[in-house]
């Protein structure tokens, strides 16, 4: 199996796990530069850092053009374009509009994927807005999910390798309040059904749990840490994935 993580340029690399896949998110509040910045750390520490390119964020092409070209600088070489959660900032306002640009050239590109769908957009449209973006896909990677029967109905549909996205071991607590903030409505309904004890919710969720019921599907596994990146850290060392 194969795993990346996701963190943020603020995060300190002390205790980042042995993985070689390392996603830098965007800052609805930060500047690029520290985005390239901790690329740059990254790629010195021999790490793949793979930015986020989120098109409501981007004022427009000029903009564009220079962060890929500093990213390129720095040694990026695999970029994951998105949306983004937040009102446009400027002339883009999806994906597609960034990919167009031609700007991505020679760099592999992973797109979003969203088995549960997502609080900002319909299901029609982000069926549409997928049929759009695949010709440029090198692989998807989804939002987090808990419920293992939408990750493997969105696999079956798609043409290029799914990233599984996971949680970090979290407790349960914490995971619902996620899924509400992301609108992971099926994961929503899987932890209140399936951890309804008080003594259920204290307890971290084993990411092991869901990873056992789709790795006949996919190799890959993104983790979202959610800020426990030492946990995430030991889990992955106690199951010897690192």
């Amino acid at each position: 199996m194969n795993f990346s993580i996701e963190i943020s340029p603020k995060t300190s690399l002390d205790t980042l796990p042995s993985l070689r896949d390392v996603y830098i998110t965007f800052l609805p509040e930060g500047d690029f530069k520290e985005t390239t910045d901790k690329a740059e750390e990254l790629v010195k520490k021999g790490c793949n850092p793979i930015p986020h390119f989120p098109a409501r964020s981007i004022e427009n092409g000029s903009q564009l053009k220079e962060y890929v070209s500093r990213c390129k600088d720095v040694g990026v070489k695999q970029a994951l374009v998105i949306g983004g959660s937040r009102e446009p900032v400027g002339d883009f306002d999806s994906s597609i509009q960034l990919l167009e640009t031609g700007y991505f050239e020679k760099m592999k590109i992973g797109i979003a994927g969203h088995p549960e769908g997502s609080p900002d957009i319909s299901d029609s449209k982000l069926e549409k807005a997928m049929k759009d973006k695949k010709p440029y896909a090198d692989y998807i990677v989804t939002q987090w999910l808990l419920d293992p029967q939408p990750i493997v109905d969105f696999i079956s549909k798609q043409t290029v390798p799914v990233h599984v996205g996971i949680t970090g071991p979290l407790k349960i607590t914490s995971l619902i309040k996620f899924a509400n903030i992301v609108g992971a409505k099926n994961s929503l309904n899987f932890l209140k059904s399936n951890f309804s004890k008080a003594l259920d919710l204290l307890k971290p969720k084993d990411p092991n749990d869901l990873i056992g019921k789709v790795k006949s599907h996919t190799d890959f596994f993104h983790i979202y840490t959610f800020g426990g990146l030492k946990e995430t850290n030991k889990w992955l060392m106690e199951n010897k994935y690192v």
